[in-house]
């Protein structure tokens, strides 16, 4: 069982790098797929640097997570996701559900429970 919670986790790890050089090398491309509209050169640089930073630590720690073993390491993207939730949750509450609020939000859901249930096993 804690294999495959590894390797799962190590898929979120994967995936959430991927997307953060996504951000790094076609912000335009990756900004369109989130709903955001980049604004001059500042708004590209923001989706340069704060969306990488986002996605490349928290898939870097869960991917050193799942590799070393480390259930501390598990931390970082579990706090990162989670805060990721509750700002979408609080958005659902200010501005109302759009249609497409949902998936992203189960998404960060399945990976947190993923990170938390691997965390569990590893201790």
């Amino acid at each position: 069982m804690q294999a495959g919670l590894r390797l799962l986790v190590g898929a979120v790890g994967v995936f959430n790098i991927l997307i953060g050089l996504l951000f790094l090398f076609n912000p335009a491309g990756a900004a369109a797929n989130f709903f955001l509209i980049p604004d001059g050169s500042q708004g590209m640089a923001t989706l340069r640097a704060d969306f990488p930073g986002f996605f490349i630590t928290g898939g870097g720690f869960a991917l050193l997570g799942a590799l070393q073993r480390d259930a501390r390491a598990l931390l970082v993207p579990v706090m990162l996701l989670a805060i990721a939730l509750t700002g979408r949750c609080v958005s659902l509450l200010a501005d109302g559900m759009g249609p497409d609020a949902i998936p992203p939000m189960l998404a960060e859901a399945v990976m947190i429970g993923l990170l938390l249930a691997c965390r569990r096993s590893l201790r």
